[in-house]
């Protein structure tokens, strides 16, 4: 059979995935939308989340550290050292209290009580008892903290003062408490 002629040819129409009703085209336009909405969702609650930065909770700087009577005398007390970067030193005449930053480069010593001394494993400084350096390569000796009694009778440190001894601060009121049991 053959066409006529004078009659138009037809078209014969081959769409790529079948025919597209109109409740199939809004049905994906609503899933287009959606996957838009949470997506800008998504990044305005991250942009949200950027204005509110994250809170630091540091331990305070200033806290009561127990009785004078627990502190046995001539030893480096290191029940502080992890919670509040402090070591506090019990001599026969007081207390003073050090700080456990290196002055080179800020690592934490350890104490070794068989030397006497304490030491830092990055570089080697050393410094003894009193904190005064005495090898390696830190610069000064480490810090000391205000140590006053308080009211109740508790050692009270605060660490928002610091006494550094090439200042000539170690003689100044709050580097030392005198105690005599």
């Amino acid at each position: 059979m053959t066409e006529p002629e004078d009659s138009e040819p037809t078209l014969i129409r081959a769409p790529l995935r079948g025919e597209v009703s109109r409740r199939g085209f809004i049905s994906a336009l609503a899933i287009a939308w959606g996957a838009f909405g949470l997506a800008s969702a998504g990044i305005l609650g991250a942009c949200v989340r950027f204005l509110f930065p994250n809170v630091l909770y540091e331990p305070p700087q200033e806290f009561k550290a127990g009785f004078p009577s627990e502190f046995a005398v001539g030893m480096v007390d290191e029940r502080f050292k992890a919670s509040y970067g402090v070591w506090i030193v019990r001599e026969s005449l007081g207390f003073y209290v050090l700080s456990t930053v290196c002055t080179h480069l800020g690592c934490t010593p350890n104490w070794l009580a068989s030397d006497e001394k304490f030491k830092c494993p990055c570089h080697g400084s050393g410094f003894i008892i009193t904190g005064i350096n005495i090898e390696g390569p830190a610069p000064r000796p480490l810090e000391r903290y205000k140590v006053t009694l308080a009211e109740d009778g508790q050692i009270l440190v605060d660490k928002n003062t610091k006494y550094q001894e090439e200042k000539g601060q170690w003689s100044l009121d709050g580097a030392y408490l005198f105690y005599s049991a």
